[in-house]
């Protein structure tokens, strides 16, 4: 087999935002999802309308990012629910639809990078995955659009160590060296040598920048060079679906953010709740949490909507939610999260 091609680029990109870095309001952003046929739509809802209870002052826009059916998808990801529609205009939702050009049904989490281009690119963005509701107060965070960031609400999910190595600085650093970026001045030296901690690593469930095509580009750019053509440092390393968050430092590094636990203490636990799937919600989130759910999720014209998808009729208004809920007791979870799936998947309340 012939060998990877290796890229050339070798000069250093320096760790700074640019100098004609622009100053912005702390309401002067748009908030970005994606959303298509499916689970997505109806997360959709519960998203706009956490919103709209919990911001009814927010000034930006809401864009939801629609992939449009093309060779690259095997059914149509368009949302064509005449009901989802409507619902997600009464709350004041947008769709801008957009192409996949690189990734699609074989790595649907590509959307959140594809989508990015087509936004204003005039106005800042704040990213949210679709199953995310907002809790609080969204003025309350010190974003500085200038500086992207992430969600550190993370794991250490990738990469997985073998015993022979490589370990976690030749990995992370061959892919620093891949796109000409400075490795030293992304790691925390408060963590110990090879901790996972050490190394910028996010979870891709918010993030946020200056300029959506920008970054957009960049991330773009940084993840599809790794699935093409990855370091061999790479070589036993699983990538699906951890694509999106190997190159979302990258392009937050390369744009001269990193870590911002101000942002991400608050985004993580107060003002937004990266839920993953309802049973997760119900088994380990806030009593607030789940408040505000209940609540945003009562109104008869988004109840008649939601109950036309199975697990949310059943979790939310036939009680299997609340059962979920008595499993656990919030202030003694258990450490893992694989370890709540499994009780719930035995209680046979496990539904996305």
């Amino acid at each position: 087999m012939a060998p990877k091609k290796q890229s050339t680029t070798k000069v250093k990109t320096p760790r700074k935002p640019p100098a004609t870095a622009r100053v912005f309001r702390s309401d002067q952003y748009n908030i970005i999802a994606v959303v298509q046929a499916g689970r997505l739509q109806y997360e959709g809802i519960l998203l706009a309308a956490s919103l709209r209870y919990t911001n009814p002052d927010f000034k930006g826009r809401l864009l939801l990012a629609e992939p449009q059916m093309n060779a690259r998808w095997n059914a149509t990801p368009e949302v064509r629910n005449a009901d989802v529609l409507a619902c997600l205009s009464q709350l004041g939702a947008e769709i801008i639809p957009f192409e996949n050009k690189v990734f699609g049904q074989s790595y649907p989490y590509g959307n959140k990078i594809e989508a990015l281009s087509q936004m204003p690119s005039d106005v800042p963005f704040l990213f949210l995955d679709t199953d995310t509701l907002i809790t609080g107060d969204l003025a309350q965070v010190p974003f500085d659009f200038n500086r992207p960031s992430a969600s550190m609400k993370r794991e250490g999910t990738w990469p997985e160590i073998s015993l022979y190595g490589p370990g976690y600085s030749q990995i992370w650093k061959s892919l620093y060296d891949r796109f000409g970026l400075e490795f030293e001045s992304s790691l925390d030296l408060n963590q110990p040598d090879e901790y996972w901690q050490r190394y910028l690593y996010f979870n891709a469930g918010f993030f946020y920048h200056a300029n959506p095509k920008e970054f957009g580009d960049r991330f773009l750019k940084y993840a599809k060079e790794i699935h093409e053509n990855p370091p061999e440092e790479l070589v036993c390393q699983t990538m699906t679906p951890w694509l999106d968050q190997v190159a979302l430092p990258l392009a937050i590094h390369s744009l001269g953010g990193g870590r911002k636990p101000e942002v991400s203490d608050l985004m993580d636990h107060a003002v937004t709740c990266h839920y993953r799937v309802l049973p997760l919600l119900y088994a380990r989130e806030s009593d607030a949490v789940v408040e505000v759910l209940e609540h945003v999720a009562a109104p008869n014209w988004i109840k008649k909507v939601l109950k036309q998808y199975d697990p949310m009729k059943r979790i939310i208004y036939q009680g299997k939610g609340r059962k979920a809920r008595d499993m656990f007791d919030r202030g003694n979870l258990p450490r893992r999260e694989q370890a709540i799936r499994n009780q719930l998947k035995r209680a046979k309340l496990w539904m996305r």
